[in-house]
Formats: structure tokens, sequence, C-alpha cells
């Protein structure tokens, strides 16, 4: 598969591996009461920090748990004058270019340091994502085509979904130069092939072709197309019908046959008159539907012919036509016309999304502005947000009301607005999971979910919180001091990185019985013995506080005194637990 490359990219292409793994510290929790102290047990996260340290630190926990991910990154367009910065000169990029990439990053081009920049981050946004989860980025021309390089590499090309065209103006300016830009890039890509989006719910413009003009029981119909294709392999489907008002002889269109089998439409073809099965020796007409010489037509299939005379046929068939209900096959034309299927509303379920998304269906820029306008009273803090109708539409195809859903661009929290908004109207148990590394994280990212969990706007215009609650982070110490374990963190947060550091997953909830056991993966059972104030030794006393029973053991302890014949007996894997001895 091509592969694009950039200058910088040998430098970034693993740096995920060498990002070092910090704690995340809850500054405060937030729910309907307002701000507290204390964890108020949501399981909704709000972050600030280094999108790229932040992603690292969630892995122990999340990776491989997301359900959808929803990023709006840098377009690099070279415009610095948003409070958002849109391009890679900002600041803290400029910091890490220099830390990771070196003195040489300065030379780059914007689209090389862009890449620089978004590569690391998505490796790790790929890891985090969960087997059946997709990610979503929204993104411009300036880098739609580099971006797409860079997802099919990490994602895999045989995971991209679509490249979807949000529709985000409502009108152009009349003294515009060029083609106008009316649309921008939502790339789709899967964690593995063959991911199926949810069906959309119906709108009632899409509902209203659906009547029930013949009372019918089913409720209200459409007019649909009585064949289907393939009738060359389907030739015991292609046979005349004839019509019981004109006693012409139908047949399917060319190429066609009739939906059903011959049995099934004889019997709502009896809804009209009475019918039956008749040789007609229409070969060459069934061929000709067919497209097949009439020595490969299929022989023996007959017609569906009226049992009675023309004019008693008919008189029937009228008093159906003005009394009702008509069968599934109905008469156009008040039973002049040609032959056509209902199409019940309550059978059609939803709709399949497409690519194009329009302002009409998922807001645009202009809608989005207002919405912030008015949580902010009067103010909007960003000229390009994105409109909450959008991240319904991305939740929606999701389809799990308890998805978790990560936005680590978070900008203006449209996506917690979306979140708690969607699981107020339908009950559902979505969680979100923002990061956003500027410092307004706190004043416009966490406030907006603030004021949507309680309601905003004037009381004119007041809209009713949604209820819910988040807890507010900021990163906090690295989990290694160079080679050591950083020990001043609580010993919980230690396991969980051991745990991950040698399984990659999350760490069992819950008390397992077993004071220094970690967990039980593939037959192994990892034990962490560790004591913050004392060296721990792996003796025979120590094997005889190990209860779980396993296939084979890791043991982490700060020695260990057993012999290679006594490790190899037990199934034993020792690894000597990484700290300062020196300083006990």
């Amino acid at each position: 598969m091509p592969s694009l490359n950039w200058a910088g990219k040998e430098k970034v292409v693993n740096h995920h591996l060498d990002v070092p793994m910090h704690v995340l510290e809850q500054v405060y929790s937030f729910d309907e009461k307002g701000r507290q102290a204390g964890d108020n047990g949501s399981e909704n996260i709000i972050v600030h920090g280094d999108n790229l340290v932040a992603l690292k630190a969630l892995l122990p926990k999340f990776e491989g748990s997301v359900d959808c991910i929803y990023i709006d990154p840098p377009y690099n367009t070279g415009n610095e004058g948003w409070v958002y910065n849109d391009n890679v000169n900002d600041p803290t990029i400029r910091k890490w270019l220099g830390e990771v990439v070196g003195k040489e990053g300065e030379d780059f081009s914007r689209h090389d340091k862009w890449l620089c920049m978004m590569y690391p981050r998505l490796r790790l946004l790929q890891k985090l994502l969960a087997s059946d989860g997709v990610i979503f980025i929204s993104i411009d021309d300036n880098e739609q085509a580099n971006l797409r390089s860079v997802c099919d590499e990490i994602f895999g090309s045989s995971c991209f979904v679509a490249n979807v065209g949000w529709q985000r103006n409502y009108s152009t300016r009349n003294d515009a130069k060029g083609i106008v830009t009316e649309i921008e890039h939502i790339l789709v890509y899967s964690k593995t092939p063959g991911w199926q989006p949810a069906r959309l719910a119906r709108t009632g413009k899409m509902n209203s072709i659906y009547k029930n003009p013949d009372n019918d029981p089913q409720g209200a119909w459409t007019s649909d197309n009585p064949c289907a294709p393939a009738a060359v392999t389907h030739q015991g489907m292609v046979y005349a019908i004839q019509h019981p008002f004109s006693g012409k002889m139908m047949y399917p269109a060319n190429t066609s046959c009739w939906r059903y089998d011959q049995d099934t439409m004889l019997a709502h073809m009896n809804g009209w008159a009475r019918y039956e099965l008749r040789d007609l020796d229409d070969a060459e007409k069934r061929a000709e539907v067919c497209g097949v010489a009439v020595s490969a037509i299929r022989p023996g299939v007959k017609g569906i012919v009226l049992a009675e005379s023309l004019e008693k046929s008919r008189a029937h068939a009228e008093k159906v036509l003005k009394n009702g209900p008509w069968p599934k096959f109905y008469f156009t034309k008040g039973g002049k016309g040609g032959v056509r299927r209902k199409t019940y509303l309550d059978k059609v379920g939803g709709i399949p999304p497409t690519n194009l998304w329009e302002y009409e269906d998922v807001g645009h820029t202009d809608e989005a502005k207002k919405e912030l306008m008015t949580i902010f009273g009067g103010k909007s803090p960003f000229d390009t947000p994105k409109p909450v109708r959008l991240l319904e539409r991305v939740l929606s195809i999701v389809g799990k009301k308890d998805a978790l859903v990560l936005d680590s661009f978070a900008g203006s929290g449209t996506t917690a607005h979306a979140v708690l908004k969607m699981n107020a109207a339908d009950g559902g148990n979505r969680r979100f999971i923002l990061v956003e590394m500027m410092d307004y994280a706190e004043s416009i990212t966490a406030e907006r979910a603030k004021r949507v969990i309680q309601g905003y706007g004037p009381d004119d215009k007041a809209v009713d919180g949604t209820g819910g609650a988040f807890g507010y982070y900021e990163l906090g110490p690295a989990l290694m001091n160079g080679d050591v374990l950083n020990e001043a963190l609580p010993v919980d947060r230690i396991r969980e990185y051991v745990w991950f550091s040698e399984t990659k997953r999350p760490l069992p909830e819950g008390k397992l019985g077993d004071p220094y056991l970690l967990g039980v993966k593939d037959g192994t059972a990892y034990y962490f013995c560790y004591e913050k104030d004392r060296a721990t030794n792996l003796d025979r006393p120590l094997l005889r506080r190990l209860k779980t029973k396993a296939e084979s053991y890791v043991v982490f302890a700060d020695t260990c005194l057993l012999g290679e014949d006594a490790l190899r007996r037990y199934r034993i894997t020792f690894k000597k637990i990484p700290r300062d001895i020196t300083r006990l």
C-alpha cells in the first residue's frame, strides 16, 4: 500500500511509544447541584492538558473501549486570528516539535509540521477505539488528502468507511471568487473492516409521501415498483397477469420479474377478482422479457388469468376499488393504469446515512455560532464551531445509547453538549471524554457543559437543563521518574499502570480477595508485591500468600530469593519492581 512521506516522519512514527505515562488528577466534579470538591461518580470526563499526553494517560483504563471518536483538529489554514489558532504555529505545538523533531523542524513546511503533530495522536486514538468502534475526523481541503493517506496507514485502507461532505454554509457570498467552498469533509474510519452504521430516523418530510386512500388497516403506504431485477435467473417469476379492468395481459418490464413467486401473486390478485393459472403458450413473450432466445426460456410457466368473464371480473374489481382496502398489488388511475405495489410505512424502518450531510439536516456554522451566543450571553467565543446537530448525526450513526464517546480536540465542547442532549431525549447512557489543551478548557469547554446540564439562555428563550454530570481533570505527574516508579503517586495508580504495561487491558475493578493480585489474563496471574515503605522479596513465605490458581504467574517484587529450579517448578516469571531501593 502506498504511504505518505514528509519531513520529520521518521521522528514521529513511533513517538507515541515514548510519550511518558501520566496520571489524571480530578480537580472537581459537577452536576445539577453545581460544583463539588469530591468525586460524584460520573463517567463523563473533561481533561485540560496536551492531548498527546492525555491520550496516553487514558490508555490504562480505556484502550480498546471507545465506541466513537469525533475530532475537529486544526485545519492548518494559516489563520491566526481565532481564539483557537487553526494552524501549527501555536506555541505549544512549536515547543513540542522542537523537543521531538529537533531544530530541523523549524525549516519544515506547515504541512510537514501538521503531519508531525497529527500522526502520534492518531496512533493513540486508534489504540483507544473498540474493535467495533469508529472515528469521525472533520477537516477541510487544506489537509484532507494528507489526512486520508495517514489514516489509510494507521487504520488501514480496508477500514475506510466514507468521506462525508458536510454542507457547512446555508448561503454563499455573491462577491466570492473562484469555485465557492460549500462543504467540509468528515473522514470516517472503523477499527476493523466491515463496520455498519445504524440507520437514521425518518423525518416528517420523508413520511409525508405515505398515504392511506383506501383505508388499509395496515396503515399508510406509498406506491412502489411491482418488479424486481434478474429476470433471466428467475424465469419462474416471469409470466402474464391479466388486468381485471381492461383484460390486457401484463408482463414485467424487460429484464425484470414480478416481485413475488406465482402462488403469492395469485393470492394478491384474487383480492380483485377470481383468478386461475392457465397455460398461455407465451414462451416468445417471456423470452423477450428475459432477453434470451425462446429455446432458453423455462417451459411450463403459466399465466395468472381471470377465471370469470371480463365483465363480471371488472364489476367485482370496481367494487373493491370503491370500498377498499385494495390488495397489496393495486391498479393506478382509478383502475385504468398499470399495476403497482404498496410499501407500508411501518415496514420501511430507518434510512441509511449517505456521504452528503446537508445543513437542513445537521446544521451549519452560523447555527453553531448562534448556539454558543445563546449559551454564553450573546457572545460566541469561537468563529466556526460545529453545530450540535452535526454531532447528533454522528452519534445517531454510531447507534449505541451507551456509547463511550471521545473528543480530544474538544474546543467549545459541542461533543459534550450533543451527548447530554441526546441522553436527556432518549434516556440513553452515553458517556463522553473531552480533552482540550488550551487554557479555555475550563472557561469555555467545561463551562458549556455546566450550562447545558443546568439550563441556559434568557428567560424568554430559556433552554431547560439536560441533567448529567462530569469530572474535571488536569494532567498529573508522570508515572515514571526516568527508569523508576514515581512513588509519590497513589498505589492504585501504580497498580493500574503495571497491569496495563503487562496486558494492555484496564485493571479489573473490585476486590479480588488476594491483596497483591492485579488480575488473571490468558491463564496467567499477575502479582504486584509492592509495599511503599519497605522492599519485598519473592521467597517461600511470599509464595504461600499467593492464593490464586493459574497456569502460570508473573510476580513483581523488589528481589527474588528463589532459585531457577523453583521458578520453573512453580511456573513463575519474576520481574523486578522498577523503583529506587536505596531510599528505603
